[in-house]
């Protein structure tokens, strides 16, 4: 480890920073930090690493699954949940799109896109 390095938040692009940043906000229950017209914050008051969005004119949203000749994702996140069908509920209440319910041997993974696009999973504690 490299002293004094620690990694903040991923950023995410996106034509509305304030409106993802709410999104995730609702999802997630972090306080909302910088909420500028071209970039927004999203940090747990533990202090942990957050989530930013910084505004991407020409933001293409990713394809998923991928299709060759599309926008490919180039990452995406993952939440643990302790419920998966009320942490569904609570993501699709707050704008969440869902792309796939898995079906055995990963029911308990649900892929969804946030209202920019970006492919996340909610997956159970096993």
């Amino acid at each position: 480890m490299i002293p004094g390095i620690r990694l903040a938040a991923p950023v995410l692009g996106t034509p509305d920073p304030r409106g993802l940043a709410r999104f995730y906000q609702r999802l997630l229950g972090w306080p909302i930090g910088d909420d500028e017209t071209a970039w927004a914050t999203l940090r747990p008051e533990d202090g942990g690493p957050g989530l930013s969005f910084q505004r991407e004119e020409g933001h293409v949203p990713p394809v998923w699954p991928p299709e060759p000749g599309t926008q490919q994702m180039q990452m995406h996140l993952d939440f643990q949940v302790e419920d998966l069908a009320a942490a569904s509920a609570v993501a699709e209440a707050a704008g969440a799109r869902l792309l796939n319910a898995y079906t055995d041997p990963h029911e308990d993974v649900r892929t969804y896109a946030d209202p920019a696009g970006h492919p996340f999973c909610l997956f159970a504690r096993t």
